[in-house]
């Protein structure tokens, strides 16, 4: 008998279907970071400390919308998987066509908008001089592909939910090869430096969603979906808006402490902007673990509040937290102890590495308790009640990690590592802030 692809998470062992989800969810993670380290590690190999300025300072932006729209995804995620769970793959198939249309008409809107405001978000993040046309031409060729990286992350969604995150990983590692061979081409032979980066990394999206498209049009899903639900539903509109839109401002707004951040860090100089560059990009690996663990959390939770199996849902909660926590000690070790030889992959410049290497041994207990603080997220969002998410993102981004970030760099002697020290510090207000919800909400959950 063919081994099913989607995994049921409301049945059988809670760890077992856990990991079984978790693993190709973290290797798409994987090789989804390696875009922007591939084109890193490539333009630090054939460029200078202004290309890795712009191509860090670039992809961190980059990286921000498609967290965005990633999080906005999230409320079509937990719906399908909810319906899932309650048995209706009709229903499944209305929140599948109105998710279509209204990603299509989000990502029309801002490739118009990223692409007119590419000039005034380098000078937003305070650029270095040396790097700003750079950073400009990195942000327009990028742009240009925001429909297809939506494109990509509303098909992985739509499978998350239905609890296949095997196809996800097969797509995105079709895209890494495509972007290493493209970056090696159009970088390392054609010497295009930031412009060839960008482009590598398009390609490869677009070629990932073109396989996506033929492969699902041959797989056999557990939704009923047909031409005639391809549709804006009002009534699954609302549920995907009600659920993602609170996920989405809040991840908004700790991007966009990250790029205040950024900017702070820029002002202090090239090599420190380079070096966080480098930092970050070892940082996007790092948080790996806490976010295949997050999506894994909200996929279970929500079959399982569909399916009407609460108990099942919270015992799914802490066995992600145990097993996150046990994998974050290790990482913490690495970077905090290795940060050095981590950051000598992507530069050979002495001072870049010195710097990236003290930003992460400020940074490094974030590993270990930010496996708690995603789980608690995942768990909310699963359950559909996302807005004390946005409410903890918001404060604590604002509240915590800006002002903390501020402080720590207007210290006399200031470095890299007491900046990365206001992370972690963010991450147990995060995580007291949970500890007070899950109290208020002990019985509606």
């Amino acid at each position: 008998m063919k081994e099913k692809k989607e995994v049921t998470f409301t049945e059988g062992s809670v760890f077992q279907s856990l990991v079984r989800f978790a693993i190709p969810v973290l290797g798409a993670l994987i090789l989804q970071a390696a875009y922007g380290a591939v084109d890193l590690l490539v333009v630090g190999r054939f460029g200078n400390a202004a290309s890795i300025s712009a191509v860090g300072t670039g992809s961190a932006f980059m990286q921000m919308v498609t967290f965005i729209i990633t999080s906005l995804a999230m409320g079509s995620t937990v719906i399908i998987g909810q319906h899932i769970g309650e048995q209706k793959p009709e229903k499944a198939g209305d929140t599948v066509g109105t998710t279509i249309l209204l990603f299509a008409g989000i990502g029309i809107v801002m490739t118009v908008l990223l692409e007119l405001l590419a000039n005034q978000i380098a000078v937003i993040l305070k650029v270095p001089a040396e790097s700003f046309d750079l950073t400009v031409t990195y942000l327009r060729i990028c742009s240009a592909g925001i429909l297809i990286i939506i494109a990509y992350n509303v098909i992985s969604g739509v499978l998350r939910g239905i609890g296949n995150a095997n196809l996800p990983f097969l797509f995105v590692g079709v895209a890494c090869v495509v972007n290493i061979v493209g970056d090696l081409v159009l970088v390392g032979v054609c010497r295009m430096d930031v412009a060839g980066a960008a482009i590598a990394t398009i390609a490869a999206q677009t070629v990932s969603v073109i396989i996506a498209v033929m492969v699902l049009m041959k797989h056999k899903l557990p939704i009923s979906f047909s031409k005639k639900q391809l549709r804006i539903t009002k009534e699954e509109l609302k549920k995907i808006l009600n659920v993602g839109v609170p996920i989405a401002v809040q991840e908004t707004m700790v991007q966009i402490s990250f790029l205040v951040i950024n900017s702070i860090i820029n002002n202090m100089g090239l090599n420190q902007s380079a070096g966080y560059g480098v930092a970050q990009k070892i940082v996007s690996f790092i948080m790996l673990v806490p976010s295949s663990v997050m999506q894994s959390v909200s996929a279970f939770v929500s079959q399982n509040v569909g399916a009407g199996k609460k108990d099942r849902a919270k015992k799914g909660l802490f066995t992600a937290m145990a097993a996150g926590c046990a994998i974050g000690c290790v990482i913490f070790c690495a970077g905090f102890f290795g940060g050095a030889g981590l950051s000598s992959i992507f530069s050979d410049d002495a001072a870049v590495i010195a710097q990236s290497a003290s930003y992460l041994k400020g940074f490094s207990l974030e590993c270990i308790l930010t496996c708690i603080l995603f789980s608690s997220i995942g768990y909310f969002n699963g359950n559909g009640k996302s807005i004390p998410v946005m409410i903890q993102g918001i404060s604590s981004a604002f509240g915590i990690r800006i002002p903390v970030s501020i402080f720590m760099s207007k210290l006399p002697n200031t470095s890299l590592m007491l900046v990365g020290f206001a992370t972690p510090i963010t991450t147990v207000y995060g995580i007291l802030f949970f500890l007070i919800c899950f109290q208020v909400y002990k019985k509606k959950l």
